[in-house]
């Protein structure tokens, strides 16, 4: 089933609006260097669900989250300002795993890298368990002809 584009143009709209009320700023002195990452909206635009990054430490991503959740009312009302619907929807702030799951991946690729070039090595120097060529071919008589 296809996503509804008016809660999509919504998301959009509402991802424009908190980031640039978080880029002038709140008077929150717990906010650290917040990133919205994306905005869901449900299909009725009744909620959306807002994922952020935080750069910095996990005691400052607890006090982002805390600095966020506080100001919760006065950026729905931010919200409610600038869009064109009957009803503002409620806002939900989650944290994105975005950096976590990349850091892990990218530990799972340089081992894999590390694995290859170990299996390489090995490969360079071993030599053959049997013939180079163990497919059987045609013998070939003292004429030169096969049989």
């Amino acid at each position: 089933m296809g996503e509804n584009p008016r809660a999509r143009r919504m998301a959009d709209r509402i991802k424009q609006i908190i980031a640039t009320r978080l880029e002038k700023g709140l008077r929150d002195p717990r906010l650290g260097f917040v990133t919205i990452t994306d905005v869901r909206v449900t299909g009725d635009l009744q909620h959306a669900s807002i994922f952020f990054t935080v750069y910095g430490t996990d005691d400052e991503r607890f006090d982002s989250a805390k600095a966020l959740e506080s100001a919760k009312g006065m950026l729905r009302s931010e919200v409610g300002r600038n869009i064109t619907a009957r009803i503002t929807p409620s806002l939900e702030f989650i944290a994105d795993a975005i950096p976590e799951n990349a850091k892990h991946i990218e530990d799972l690729l340089n081992e894999a890298k590390q694995r290859d070039t170990q299996v390489a090595d090995l490969a360079a120097s071993s030599s053959y368990a049997g013939d180079e060529d163990p497919y059987v071919k045609p013998r070939e008589d003292e004429d030169g002809e096969q049989s």
